[in-house]
């Protein structure tokens, strides 16, 4: 049986809302053989139940595609033909039985695309589970399919039921030294969320951590700001965590930064101020990150202005502060000089996030990081430990004084004389009001600190205050799939 949260509470659930999970966890498990799961929001949850369906614009398919005035329009409504695809089942030994084949046929003119790949009209296509389907485009993705008979077979031992009643799980998006983050749906709705899944062997954590853990997770639950990644739920076997987040659909800054090269001054003021208020509000909780990156930095949309949230933080608290020292030295570029010259993370306060700011904002900039084992006159740790990095005139030309002397400011050895979070936010470089403007419009404006006096100062370590005012944020559906 799973340890689980009382996510009822916490989450604004009630009594109600968990029946109505049951009743359709049995109509799940009974009649409905897969379901179609929507990846951008015109699309509605589709559970399969008969063998064959159709869909396109035409009254007379199955699954009729519309135009609603309430609902964001379908991309390209006008290139869906009136019987667009059909999605059946085939039985090589005869009807009724589990021994199946899911086939989708193309009946378009402009194409349905399986994983990317156009099938071609009147041509058919093994469905394999959590294969994705895009409609006239192939960036058009409109539907994950789901076939519970396969879903069963999990290479995860043990689900808890407290999570499969409720959520699909399906195709990895990521993995990582703690775990890897997969794609999931509510089973009523149809949306979206991340599940982070830590194995428990890889740190060796006692039962009596294991329930320290799982409290630590509830208080992590009940962070609440624009910046932050939202956690909905946890649950805890014998042998995994699994967290339920937000989901994201603009993927990682890293990515951003592949894909861009390196960000103009503006676009670095708009992203990086964000992430400033964000760890502002984490350290004034009492929760040291020690671990941001770039890949732990994700984007709501895929748009260029997109609200910037945080991931992954507090997660000393649930692998232990050893075992995350461990993670943390398989990759130190952003790791502060005094957290790699120490056998543990333990007893660091915050500015050693404000140095790992520091690196991403060089990273930013000028599209390639301040310390790196390409440098070879000295090693990574030296390079580090000894705050040796330069700004060449040819990349840094076009950058301001004043940005670089942010930068300067993060990157001081002595955490001691290193620029705080707080002072960041007061930092000349960032007295920009048109950007402010721009970030009070997409978070609100009760999360912009107009007075910097008032800005929260650090709180100890465990400490959950009420310094930011509570907002949830709506989470839209976009096409492409988060990478935590």
């Amino acid at each position: 049986m799973a340890e689980t949260l009382d996510v009822t509470q916490l989450t604004g659930g009630s009594q109600l809302e968990e029946t109505v999970y049951q009743d359709c966890n049995a109509d799940f498990q009974g009649q409905v053989w897969g379901c179609l799961f929507p990846l951008s929001e015109p699309f509605d949850l589709i559970e399969l139940i008969e063998d064959n369906y159709s869909f396109g614009r035409d009254d007379a398919c199955s699954i009729i595609f519309s135009e609603k005035p309430d609902r964001i329009a379908i991309p390209n409504y006008g290139a869906l033909s009136k019987k667009h695809f059909e999605i059946y089942r085939y039985y090589p030994d005869g009807n009724n039985s589990n021994n199946y084949l899911t086939y989708l046929t193309d009946k378009s003119s402009n194409g349905t695309f399986v994983d990317g790949i156009k099938i071609g009209k009147n041509k058919s296509q093994i469905l394999k589970n959590h294969s994705t389907i895009s409609l006239s485009m192939k960036k058009n993705k409109s539907y994950l399919f789901y076939d519970k008979t396969e879903s069963l077979k999990s290479d995860i031992p043990n689900l808890p039921i407290e999570l499969t009643s409720k959520y699909a799980l399906t195709i990895i998006l990521g993995r990582g030294a703690c775990g890897e983050v997969r794609l999931a749906f509510r089973i009523v709705s149809g949306e979206r969320f991340a599940v982070k899944i830590i194995e428990i062997k890889r740190f060796q954590r006692d039962n009596s951590a294991m329930k320290s853990a799982l409290a630590e997770l509830k208080i992590l639950q009940k962070l609440n700001h624009p910046g932050i990644i939202q956690i909905y739920d946890c649950f805890q076997t014998e042998t995994h965590f699994f967290i339920i987040l937000e989901f994201l659909a603009g993927g990682e800054l890293f990515d951003k930064i592949v894909r861009l090269g390196k960000f103009s001054e503006n676009e670095a003021k708009f992203t990086f101020y964000q992430i400033l208020l964000s760890m502002s509000y984490l350290h004034s909780q009492g929760i040291t990150h020690r671990d941001l990156k770039p890949e732990n930095i994700l984007l709501l949309s895929e748009e260029k202005d997109s609200i910037v949230k945080i991931t992954d933080f507090g997660l000393s608290r649930v692998v232990g502060e050893g075992s995350l020292m461990k993670t943390l030295c398989g990759t130190p570029s952003y790791l502060a000089p005094e957290v790699i010259l120490s056998a543990e993370v333990k007893g660091y306060g915050p500015k050693c996030d404000c140095w790992s700011l520091g690196v991403i904002l060089f990273i930013i900039l000028a599209g390639y990081p301040p310390f790196s084992t390409e440098i070879k006159e000295h090693t990574l740790t030296d390079q580090i430990t000894r705050g040796l990095y330069s700004f060449p005139k040819e990349q840094w030309s076009q950058v301001s004084p004043e940005a670089i002397d942010m930068i300067k400011s993060l990157l001081i050895v002595n955490p001691d004389n290193r620029i705080s979070i707080k002072d960041s936010l007061r930092h000349p470089w960032l007295n920009d009001e048109k950007v402010k403007e721009k970030i009070r419009n997409i978070i609100g404006k009760e999360y912009i600190f107009d007075d910097l006096e008032a800005l929260p100062n650090d709180r100890k370590r465990g400490a959950i205050t009420e310094n930011f005012p509570v907002k949830k944020v709506n989470i839209g559906r976009d096409e492409s799939l988060m990478d935590i």
